[in-house]
């Protein structure tokens, strides 16, 4: 019987161990994925919720040498000795926080205080955590909760507004974002539940955020407008004549329909007014051309060819447990044989928030190795676009290179490439920028897609606007710059830079 109760306690406890290990690699996780501006948030909202969290000092600004040469050394002599004197009365306040908080053990969670930090008021915090603008997911956020919606569907809207591109389209697969949820957020979703989220967020403004293509993207527009026979026909083109749409043909739209000139010219006039980029829309309104780009990683590129490069972390604190909960965890612990109740309670409170303290600080110094070896890898891949600047120096990389000069997972590598921009000598690229697929020749050779698109863009920027080349034409000018590629190859990669057919280039 003591064997049998023995062995279900050990099985309980590690389960226990399997838990916190899940919880903590989600966290890490989640913090892998935000951008340097969002992540400032997040930091100071755990400190705000967790009085056990402090700020020590700023960060070093160190460097990663990639190559021999270049590198520096940061004197933080002074910053340390002027950190320790202004949060001196944060630490007091802290304190306050402390022994309030410990007082009121019993009570429910609504009653205990909240720490804001420092003096300051809730108008301040207001304005440092959201800015003076409002970027294009805010404003998606503030709609979201002007609606009615369960804890669990709030959560599922959130990560679908954060998976939305620039321009406000949803690329990604509901699959896709159904395996995300189950393995970064524990929510188990199926594609069903997804696509009735999805159709909330269809109906916030402006119209057609959310479509998960361009087709949709206009038709959430058009089914906005009030019923008319102009709104039936808008509708009847882009649903039965996209591709002719998508080509300009409006003399065979118009036959088709049978119109007149002028309601051909009406028609017309009204389908150009659709956005096919609500969300690049949405930001002009509201001022996100205005908000600078803030990278996460600065990289230096030295005149010897050696390539260095420095992790950003702006306003982002180093953070460590308070040592006034340490110390009292610490009493506690020594005590607990002669505990009352509501001294247990109070070492439960405590030590619930010092792991958690602990568990968010070893997040960050994860995410900072993450972003680290991320980038090194990156770097050393494309070593010859960081010294030249040439796009036709970016050689063929996928995520797959990258996981496999880490050793992290393709997801962890593509949290952090969707998300992470890079200040260098020849401007500032998101990390996606870097990766390209590869296109082999007959011959063995692997080309860059990236290269190739480069060319057909020059070529075509070159050409007699009065006799634009046909996609043979630009085969032959391709394979003439060491590009031989088919003919279908060039309409897909021209399709994919936006450039039309000869047709409708003349001029």
């Amino acid at each position: 019987m003591s064997d049998k109760f023995s062995q279900i306690q050990e099985q309980l406890q590690q389960q226990k161990l399997a838990q916190a290990v899940t919880r903590q690699q989600l966290l890490t996780a989640s913090l892998v994925e935000l951008p340097l501006m969002q992540l400032v948030d997040r930091v100071n909202t755990e400190m705000n919720d967790n009085p056990a969290l402090e700020q020590e000092s700023p960060y070093d600004n160190g460097d990663f040498e990639l190559e021999p040469g270049g590198g520096r050394d940061d004197d933080d002599d002074g910053l340390e000795a002027t950190n320790d004197f202004d949060t001196l009365s944060e630490r007091e306040d802290r304190q306050s926080a402390l022994d309030e908080a410990l007082s009121n053990i019993g009570r429910d969670d609504e009653e205990l205080p909240v720490y804001h930090g420092g003096n300051a008021v809730a108008e301040e915090r207001e304005e440092m955590v959201y800015g003076q603008t409002a970027s294009f997911f805010d404003q998606l956020k503030e709609q979201m909760d002007m609606l009615d919606m369960t804890p669990r569907q709030h959560d599922i809207m959130e990560y679908l507004i954060g998976s939305l591109d620039d321009d406000g389209l949803l690329r990604k697969r509901l699959d896709t974002i159904s395996d995300e949820l189950a393995v970064y957020h524990n929510i188990d979703v199926d594609e069903a539940e997804l696509s009735r989220v999805l159709r909330l967020l269809q109906g916030f403004d402006p119209a057609g955020i959310g479509a998960c293509s361009l087709q949709e993207c206009l038709l959430l527009q058009i089914d906005r407008r009030e019923p008319s026979a102009l709104k039936d026909l808008m509708q009847r083109v882009v649903s039965d004549h996209f591709e002719a749409f998508t080509r300009k043909h409006w003399d065979k739209i118009q036959a088709t329909l049978s119109l007149s000139d002028a309601q051909a010219e009406q028609l017309f006039r009204e389908l150009r007014k659709l956005n096919p980029r609500p969300g690049a829309s949405l930001g002009e309104t509201v001022g996100r051309n205005l908000q600078q780009i803030t990278p996460d990683f600065i990289v230096d590129t030295h005149d010897d060819g050696t390539v260095s490069f420095t992790l950003n972390h702006g306003e982002v604190p180093e953070l460590r447990v308070s040592q006034s909960f340490v110390d009292s965890l610490k009493e506690y612990q020594q005590n607990r044989d002669h505990m009352s109740r509501q001294s247990k309670e109070a070492l439960l409170y405590i030590k619930k928030k010092v792991d958690a303290a602990q568990g968010f600080i070893e997040a960050l110094k994860a995410r900072r190795h993450t972003l680290t070896i991320t980038m090194r890898a990156i770097i050393q891949l494309q070593h010859q676009f960081f010294v030249d600047g040439d796009e036709a120096s970016l050689r063929p990389m996928i995520l797959k290179d990258v996981a496999e000069k880490t050793g992290l997972d393709l997801s962890t590598v593509s949290r952090v490439s969707n998300s992470k921009y890079a200040q260098t000598r020849w401007g500032t690229f998101p990390l996606r920028h870097f990766f390209s697929d590869g296109y082999v020749t007959q011959s063995g050779e692997e080309l860059s897609t990236r290269q190739i698109k480069a060319a057909l863009r020059d070529i075509v920027d070159a050409e007699d606007k009065s006799h634009p080349l046909s996609d043979d034409d630009i085969k032959a000018a391709l394979a003439d710059r060491g590009y031989p590629i088919a003919r279908r190859t060039v309409a897909k990669y021209r399709e994919k830079l936006g450039i039309p057919i000869a047709r409708l280039r003349r001029k």
